[in-house]
């Protein structure tokens, strides 16, 4: 039975998904294995280093099903390192003329590193989609609710009119600069290794770079300059990055989920009858979906630090730094992918309270407005005597429980500039927008 709750027969499609856990299940570890193994032997044939058929036989005789993966996994508990156990296993699949051959001046690493990189490969096709998903329902609702006012909020309180298209474009606007760090990443990240032990691939002469370099372009990855057995940066650099996307995505849930407040009503997950419900409170609709993408963000800044901690390595390979990987990378992957699932469902179901939005805005009598009057006063009066006269209203309006307009209709040194028309057009929280649509436009035009 399952002791993670990543693998978790009941939670593991709460903080993952069966599609990304594929990738990084034994058997797809395996198989990129032997897919890294059949590269080397393909680009090794080529330069007649080892005769020629030896990686059709791997192919065609190395199958995982003509492996003994429980003897494997036995020698594996023995001997304490992972690739070793596999090689005899193709060994003894392939016979004893292609055996001579296989694995011919590789290391461990070579296999280990390279595989996770194919299998990185593939998780990375799965993130991607899923953030042009949500990138594409952020836009429209950048687009939709462009005009949609709503009220600002700073430091918990009602500050300034707004509109949900300008809070949804500035959240655009960040998941455009994870998608660009991704595609950055990759020209780092997808590049693979065959340098031997010490990595100067002594063990295949002069010939070793030319080897490296058919291996990988047979295997879609990039061959390195020089090796990187130590140098752990990109797969830090990856971590770091589904991070900062995983905390993006817990702040838009968290937004979500204190706009899905009883009292403020503007913002809800789609609903589903039953889902989100009380064991004990049978009018609840919880926030349930945004939950897991709240859970999942300092989980990966978690791993940031383990992936960072494995950089740390002394001379040309390291004492346990490996081992930290292969806990860490499938585990932020399969994290990621929860995170993405949950962010694209919401995203591409929120319902909008556009009507509540706007009841909002007149919560403390029209007070949100109070900038909004001062600049309109300050070219007549100067800003500093602007703000006194505002605050001033202001203040008489929460003491006296009355609305902004009453307050500033009852300053005879306001009045006396403005009338009760231009006081009634600065207090529409439509007027008080500022450039917010053009702002929204150079976001769209960046899709």
């Amino acid at each position: 039975m399952p002791s993670s709750i990543l693998d978790s027969d009941y939670y593991k499609d709460m903080f993952g998904t069966a599609e990304m856990r594929a990738v990084f299940n034994d058997h797809s570890r395996l198989q990129a294995w032997i897919v890294t193994e059949i590269a080397l032997a393909q680009a090794q044939e080529k330069l007649d280093i080892i005769p020629a058929g030896i990686a059709e036989t791997i192919e065609k005789s190395g199958k995982p099903e003509n492996l003994d993966l429980a003897e494997m996994k036995a020698e594996f508990d023995k001997v304490g390192f992972p690739i070793l156990p596999f090689v005899k296993q193709l060994n003894k699949a392939c016979g004893a003329e292609a055996a001579r051959w296989i694995h011919y001046g590789a290391t461990t690493q070579d296999v280990l590193d390279t595989g996770m990189v194919l299998q990185m490969k593939a998780g990375l096709v799965q993130v991607e989609d899923n953030l042009d998903g949500i990138i594409k329902a952020t836009a429209e609702l950048s687009k939709k609710h462009a005009k949609t006012v709503m009220a600002g909020r700073t430091f918990q309180q009602l500050a300034a009119p707004i509109s949900f298209g300008y809070k949804a474009a500035v959240w655009l606007d960040e998941m455009l600069r994870h998608r660009e760090r991704i595609q950055s990443l990759k020209e780092r990240l997808l590049v693979g290794q065959c340098a031997g032990a010490v990595g100067t691939f002594a063990t295949l002469g002069d010939r070793g770079i030319e080897v490296q370099q058919i291996m990988m372009k047979a295997l879609g990855l990039k061959a390195p300059d020089i090796t990187w057995h130590t140098a752990r940066d990109s797969w830090a650099e990856l971590v770091s990055v589904f991070a900062l996307m995983a905390a993006t995505f817990a702040k838009i849930a968290n937004e979500i989920a204190i706009l899905m407040r009883s009292e403020v009503g503007e913002l809800s997950e789609p609903f589903e009858v039953g889902r989100g419900a009380s064991t004990t409170l049978p009018q609840k609709r919880n926030p349930i979906s945004c939950e897991p993408i709240i859970a999942i963000a300092p989980k990966l800044r978690e791993l940031v630090g383990s992936q960072l901690t494995a950089m740390i390595q002394e001379h040309e390979r390291g004492v346990g730094q490996m081992n930290i990987e292969w806990m860490v990378i499938p585990e932020a992957f399969v994290l990621m992918s929860g995170s993405l699932k949950h962010t694209r469902f919401i995203l591409e179901n929120l319902w909008v309270g556009e009507a509540t939005m706007r009841k909002n805005l007149d919560l403390g009598g029209g007070l949100l407005m109070s900038e909004a009057v001062m600049m309109g006063l300050a070219p007549k009066v100067g800003k500093a005597k602007a703000h006194h006269l505002v605050y001033a209203a202001a203040s008489k309006a929460h003491e006296n429980k009355t609305t902004l307009k009453e307050a500033l209709m009852q300053e005879a040194e306001i009045t006396a500039v403005l009338s009760a028309s231009e006081i009634d057009t600065l207090i529409d929280p439509v007027n008080y927008l500022g450039v917010s649509e053009k702002m929204i436009d150079q976001v769209l035009k960046k899709l």
